[in-house]
């Protein structure tokens, strides 16, 4: 049975194609992919992503489960803090990536301390299960939350003069990957969060189910500065991977390192607590790994996609692509792929075999687009 959003009837009267993503009727795109895409890096677009998963960890150990099933560093998190961090398996893979909120001492006991995991929403069971074979060992309780909650991500570079109007919160003080509890459009105790995976700046709204209609419904009515454009997952996609952001399933999965994936940053490998797979990290580390994840554009008018081969010189297989699209910022075709070590240098080329076709390729910094910059 394919799951919906409480929106899904406000996506199918804008005339939103549907399809069904991580088990729910999802919009794929509503006008064009184009015209999302640069609603979102040069005003502000709307994404409904209450597919997304959301456990709650509260007790008076929550923090040593979460740094005990986490590769980032929740010990470094004060209240209203987030962090960008993943759920390592036992053999060096990545069960899930995921956010991690510290959350306020009103949301939890005397003594105790609650944060908020947000996992994709093909993973939710998967994610519950693994946590649960560490829980035990803790004072501590998870609930999961997802059903419950909704979520908007208001992204661009006007999402907080948009938005600044329905809420007493100064939205220009909430930090990078900072959050704060309040009232917006009405509603209380949503969670503003200053994050989103679009590289575009803006925020992400939880709230419950019952209230994302009424949310919804108040944004999109909003004229000024601009009218905000709904976007769907096709531009998700593309705005996600000009900042060389990693898919799970495509550029990351159960196979994968975080030192492959260029994650190290995520991956603090000098925290006390022990981890899942951190001794196998630490050796990566120290004696390297063969192969990397890498941005690279393509010399041709075709777009690479994922699964498709990497070759050498010689065509001999060395790689495969994870994603890849046509920029709509750049207009040229750009990918990620796992490479060897030896040919994950900047500006290092290597075919990408499309069909019967070799495309040229070259090994660029990412991100591909620095939203700052553009005009």
């Amino acid at each position: 049975m394919i799951l919906s959003t409480p929106l899904e009837s406000r996506h199918i009267a804008l005339g939103a194609k549907m399809t069904e993503f991580a088990g729910y009727n999802m919009p794929i795109l509503y006008t064009n992919l184009q015209e999302e895409h640069h609603a979102v890096r040069k005003d502000v677009g709307v994404f409904d992503v209450s597919h997304m998963g959301e456990f709650i960890v509260k007790g008076k150990q929550a923090l040593d489960l979460v740094q005990r099933i986490s590769s980032n560093n929740a010990g470094t998190l004060a209240i209203g803090h987030a962090q960008y961090s993943c759920l390592p398996n036992e053999n060096g893979g990545i069960v899930d990536d995921m956010l991690v909120y510290r959350l306020p001492e009103d949301m939890c006991a005397a003594g105790e301390q609650a944060f908020m995991l947000v996992v994709n929403a093909s993973n939710i069971k998967k994610d519950w299960d693994h946590i649960q074979q560490y829980a035990s060992d803790f004072d501590t309780r998870i609930i999961d939350i997802s059903d419950q909650t909704g979520l908007l991500a208001v992204q661009g570079p006007k999402a907080l003069e948009l938005l600044q109007p329905l809420t007493d919160v100064n939205l220009k003080d909430i930090a990078y990957y900072h959050f704060v509890k309040g009232t917006i459009a009405g509603i209380d105790n949503v969670i503003i969060s200053a994050t989103g995976y679009t590289g575009s700046g803006g925020f992400e709204l939880y709230v419950e189910n019952k209230d994302l209609v009424g949310l919804w419904d108040t944004i999109m009515g909003l004229e000024l500065p601009v009218k905000p454009v709904p976007a769907g997952l096709g531009a998700r996609d593309t705005l996600r991977l000009e900042m060389g952001f990693c898919l799970y399933g495509n550029d990351i999965d159960d196979t994968t390192s975080v030192i492959e994936a260029g994650l190290g940053w995520i991956t603090k490998l000098k925290k006390a607590s022990t981890f899942p797979s951190k001794d196998i990290f630490m050796a990566q580390k120290t004696n390297g790994v063969t192969k990397k994840l890498v941005g690279f554009i393509v010399d041709d008018r075709r777009v690479p996609r994922h699964g498709y081969p990497v070759c050498d010189a010689d065509g001999k297989e060395i790689g495969v692509v994870t994603s890849g699209t046509m920029s709509p910022t750049l207009q040229v075709p750009l990918g990620l792929a796992y490479v060897p070590t030896a040919f994950a240098a900047l500006d290092t080329t290597f075919n990408v075999m499309a069909g019967s076709k070799m495309l040229r390729a070259r090994v660029v910094k990412l991100p591909f687009v620095d939203p700052n910059s553009l005009p």
